[in-house]
């Protein structure tokens, strides 16, 4: 059996990884503008794309002070599953 097919696909689920941070800073960085309509199509899509990862980590940790740092959690186990899926990629089986 040839296992030289699981690098490849550890290096597209790393990139998919990272495809996704980024769409989950675009959804933290515009909770930063109040006026935003979240109804608009392509706002709604990203919601539904980044809100069932982010609420996960929202049950963990409870808002302080007003402010949801759930999202850094949420980035940092995405960074590191990245990382290790990146890693693993590299490795020769």
């Amino acid at each position: 059996m040839n296992t030289d097919i699981f690098g490849p696909i550890f290096g597209v689920l790393s990139d998919t990884l990272r495809i996704y941070s980024y769409l989950l800073l675009i959804r933290v960085l515009l909770t930063w503008f109040p006026g935003i309509d979240w109804s608009n199509g392509i706002l709604s899509a990203l919601c539904s794309i980044t809100d069932p990862y982010l609420n996960i980590f929202r049950g963990v940790i409870p808002p302080i002070g007003g402010f949801d740092i759930s999202s850094i959690l949420a980035f940092l186990l995405l960074s590191f599953l990245q990382g290790q899926l990146y890693y693993l990629s590299l490795y020769n089986f």
